[in-house]
């Protein structure tokens, strides 16, 4: 900490910019799902009606007159596969690891005690009505998340490894950032853009090749020509949006959870030592602790809710445009944003 300049941080400025943000992002889902519904059923009820100009079919089916299957069936699918990931969560987010539960029973020793004692302390201070179920997860390196659709369902779970190679306090500010987490609902919106960006994706493959083969890109009159090329457009731009997006969400909801951990503990040393503690870890010790993620093959499943992403290590390496293709902001960026920057 002696290589960086403290100085005070606009938390509540923080977190407010970020969940502007992250309505924005949310509601550019919302829209570009029901764009490409509407997609949909205007290119099927083109192949029903040949000779239809486009531009009454389409509205048509926006004022009712034609029903629109597609954008409901999606919208069913979306529905079912949101409960089916909400039921699941626990278990999804835990795949591949040994791992186990923490209670005030469990607890194997005076360790593991004081750890839930310190989620209980946040829980309180964040004004939660349940307590998350705690987890460790045996390894070595260094990294802890939060996940669950509500409050009720949450859960928090850390490394051995951080658990081990943090004080008290480091803790304490690791586990205020994970609560931020369950707090700001930001497990329940990267699920929903996560599935409704999957269905898009999947709806405009298959739509794509429906039109490839279904020879309407040679239908001049109707405008049908120019629905392909929207289509195939989408089929290769989508993706790269959808994806841009995500990342973007997930930067956005780090930068408030570090925010809410300030919020919390009235503290931001704490976290800029512990975040600086896992970088260098990390960094000493790259080689084993890349056999040990990989050694997990659903260890992506994790990677935008750890705290840390281990294909960030390195402060300063980063550029803004290699940012735009993270999960994590850099570590150099989080510091700025606690209100540390390094001395020239």
């Amino acid at each position: 900490m002696n290589e960086y300049n403290q100085s005070a941080n606009d938390w509540r400025g923080v977190i407010r910019r970020n969940n502007r943000n992250s309505v924005i992002v949310i509601g550019i889902f919302i829209l570009m799902y029901v764009a490409l519904g509407l997609l949909v059923d205007t290119f099927i009820y083109s192949q029903r009606y040949f000779q239809a100009p486009l531009g009454p079919i389409f509205h048509q089916i926006i004022t009712l007159k034609l029903f629109p299957y597609a954008t409901l069936i999606s919208t069913f699918i979306a529905i079912i596969s949101l409960w089916i990931v909400f039921i699941f969560h626990d278990k999804i987010m835990l795949l591949g690891t040994e791992y186990h539960e923490i209670t005030p029973e469990s607890a194997a020793n005076l360790q593991e005690k004081q750890f839930y004692n310190i989620i209980e302390e946040m829980k309180v201070a964040a004004g939660l009505r349940f307590m998350p179920r705690v987890f460790i997860i045996e390894a070595d390196y260094m990294n802890a998340f939060a996940s669950g659709y509500s409050e009720k369902s949450a859960m928090v779970a850390i490394t051995r490894g951080l658990l081990e190679k943090l004080d008290r306090d480091e803790i304490q500010a690791v586990m205020a950032h994970e609560i931020s987490h369950v707090r700001h609902m930001d497990i329940k919106l990267t699920l929903m853009a996560s599935i409704l960006s999957n269905i898009m994706l999947v709806a405009i493959d298959v739509l794509f090749w429906n039109a490839y083969f279904s020879g309407s890109r040679r239908r001049e009159g109707s405008g049908g020509s120019w629905l392909v090329l929207v289509i195939i457009v989408l089929r290769y731009v989508l993706p790269l949006v959808n994806m841009m997006l995500m990342l973007f969400l997930s930067r956005t909801r780090e930068y408030m959870a570090d925010a809410g951990c300030v919020e919390l503990t009235r503290n931001n040393e704490p976290l800029a030592r512990a975040l600086l503690k896992i970088e260098g870890d990390t960094q000493a010790n790259v080689e084993d602790y890349t056999k040990q993620y990989n050694q997990s093959t659903h260890d992506s499943l994790r990677r935008e809710s750890y705290i840390y992403d281990p294909s960030m290590a390195g402060i300063g390496t980063h550029n803004a445009m290699s940012e735009w293709f993270s999960t994590h902001p850099s570590l150099e960026n989080r510091l700025a944003a606690l209100g540390y920057k390094p001395k020239k």
